[in-house]
């Protein structure tokens, strides 16, 4: 969860590598991007909201040899397969960071947030794991320093990665990303979400990859709809502000067609969209880097039932409900 001041600096130079004198815990949530994917990398901004249903924890304690519980593997640190490597360098580098030894550790990861599926799963195991090891260590983090280590397994994980889910699993309020700067959104009234998973993996790169291709190819189509999509970025924060949830669904419908426009979506969630809108939602439209994964509905709570179900019948898979809570503009 977010930091929001420093116990004590963290030293410059770690002392001698230890083992932790006690145990650590830490959490963190899921994300989905509500407007921005993929301008975002040509300047525009996004904002990604903050799914504070879907927790991820980890937790840390002294042992006689590392070793490594999650759904994904359990046993031996050494021997954690490849899908683990971004948060196990999370681990690794905050126990360097605050003078620990990793390979003493004893680490449970429980989580609710699907992989792969574009909802912030591995930027939220990482930002759990750092707050644990930190915990651990008796050291309370910087937001910055934080930051900088989540990045650190980020970038293990994707390749190249913006920031953005660094910054949006930690913080309680939306937040708008431009520039490599998180800004928070204020939300005046809570807005009811249903996430329905395609049961599909998308490609972060093979998207990214083709948007690269399209705009190489017609760059005024490209730049025409970058435009268009940071335009909606401003409308759905102005409709976040003042609490207008059918203004909102209105710029969500329109971003998935922008998307649409770019050829990041795919069958499965133009049905899942199609299926909202014919239901009744406010608004949906895919989100994350597209060609599967996830589309976000915006809906109203005494709806959300009858929605799901159609969303369920278009093909979903998985359905996921949470809350955006109203009032708030804190950050980190």
């Amino acid at each position: 969860m977010p930091d929001s001041h420093s116990v004590r600096s963290t030293p410059e130079a770690p002392p001698q590598l230890r083992a932790p004198s006690r145990g650590g815990l830490g959490s963190a949530h899921g994300k989905a991007i509500l407007m921005g994917e993929h301008s975002v990398v040509y300047g525009a901004p996004a904002i990604a909201l903050p799914l504070l249903d879907l927790q991820t924890t980890a937790s840390v304690r002294e042992a006689g040899h590392g070793s490594i519980s999650s759904d994904l593997y359990t046993g031996p640190l050494e021997a954690a397969p490849a899908k683990l490597r971004p948060v196990i360098t999370a681990l690794r580098a905050t126990a360097d960071r605050v003078g620990l030894s990793a390979d003493t550790f004893e680490i449970v990861i429980s989580s609710t947030i699907p992989l792969e599926r574009g909802l912030g799963s591995s930027a939220a195991v990482a930002a759990a794991m750092v707050r644990a090891v930190s915990t651990a260590a008796g050291i309370a983090l910087s937001p910055d320093e934080t930051f900088e280590l989540v990045q650190i397994a980020e970038h293990v994980a994707h390749g190249t990665s913006s920031g953005l889910d660094a910054h949006a699993v930690r913080s309680l309020a939306p937040v708008r990303f431009q520039a490599g700067v998180p800004t928070p959104v204020r939300v005046a009234a809570p807005m009811t979400l249903v996430v329905a998973d395609s049961g599909t993996s998308g490609s972060t790169s093979a998207a990214v990859g083709g948007v690269r291709m399209l705009k190489e190819a017609r760059p005024s189509l490209v730049e025409s709809i970058v435009d268009s999509l940071a335009s909606l970025s401003d409308i759905a924060i102005d409709a976040l502000g003042e609490g207008d949830a059918a203004r909102l669904g209105a710029t969500m419908f329109s971003g998935h067609e922008q998307l649409a426009r770019l050829g990041v979506s795919a069958p499965a969630l133009d049905a899942l969209v199609a299926a909202a809108a014919d239901s009744g939602a406010h608004g949906a439209k895919l989100t994350g880097s597209g060609l599967g994964g996830c589309v976000l509905a915006l809906v109203e709570p005494d709806a959300a039932d009858s929605i799901s179900a159609a969303m369920e019948a278009a093909g979903a898979v998985q359905i996921l409900r949470t809350t955006l809570p109203g009032g708030q503009k804190e950050n980190e």
